[in-house]
């Protein structure tokens, strides 16, 4: 849900003017209000989604994010030349771990791939990554062994490499991957100007709220008594907002958190500070 500090904030500067920018998951939560301050800034939207929405978009692509064959021919269908590519659909640690990380990686990932000699120069890509995407560096050799995934083997992956849902696994794993993914093409795409960065929220109040609440039990709740606040999506979106425009041009290959300082309170506790 929108609230008014955005709009005193950032009143009267367009800094996305313009600029269009494709926004999947458009529908709901974060989505929503990417697009929705996108076009406070002066952008015009593209909205992919599932579900239909009229709000803040100025097309709408329906398009399911977790079968390859329905990616291809949203690639081929999309317009030349935007401006940019927030990544914000994902499902939610409740969903079926194979579905997780089809839509949340595997399909994430062959989206941006295909539309990349579509975009136009100077481009941003933003991935919506996750606070659940922390600890990455204890899961190194899985998410190299991901690398090359195809949507035909995650069945078979998950299996292998014990990415199920227990404990929300296969979302966390899905969002380690994606921090990492984002990191290695800091620079791949230098050469025509385009960047890509990631945004990790903490727990935010987004219909998918609740089932992460479910999924982690006690964690959840241990978590949320150090935080003062749950965050909201108008606290991410302006976030996604100034990594797409171009006053973020020198920062690639970041993962920026907005998470209301929990990660920082990991952070201290792991290093005893």
């Amino acid at each position: 849900m929108a609230d008014d500090t955005f709009d005193y904030a950032w009143k009267g500067k367009k800094i996305l003017k313009g600029k269009t920018i494709i926004v999947t998951g458009c529908a709901s939560g974060i989505g929503l209000e990417t697009a929705r301050v996108i076009k406070r800034l002066g952008g015009d939207v593209i909205g992919v989604d599932v579900n239909k929405t009229e709000l803040y978009v100025d097309e709408l692509y329906r398009a399911d994010l977790s079968d390859k064959r329905t990616i291809e021919a949203l690639i081929e269908a999309l317009p030349r030349d935007a401006d940019g590519l927030a990544n914000i659909a994902g499902l939610p640690p409740t969903a079926p771990a194979e579905m997780v990380l089809k839509v949340n990686l595997v399909g994430l990932k062959y989206l941006t791939e295909g539309l990349v000699p579509k975009l136009a120069a100077g481009a941003s890509i933003v991935n919506l990554a996750s606070l659940a995407g922390f600890g990455w560096p204890q899961s190194v050799a899985t998410i190299k062994a991901a690398a090359g995934l195809d949507f035909d083997d995650v069945a078979a992956f998950v299996a292998a490499h014990d990415v199920g849902n227990a404990g929300g696994r296969s979302y966390f794993f899905s969002k380690e991957a994606l921090v990492v993914w984002t990191m290695q093409h800091r620079w791949t795409w230098r050469e025509r100007g385009i960047r890509m960065n990631a945004v990790s929220p903490g727990p935010v109040e987004t219909p998918i709220l609740p089932d992460f609440l479910e999924t982690l039990g006690e964690r959840a709740e241990e978590d949320m008594k150090v935080m003062d606040r749950p965050g909201r999506p108008s606290d991410v979106a302006p976030v996604v907002a100034f990594l797409l425009s171009d006053l973020s041009t020198w920062i690639r290959g970041a993962n920026i958190p907005a998470d209301g300082g929990m990660s920082s309170h990991i952070l201290c506790g792991m290093h005893g500070l």
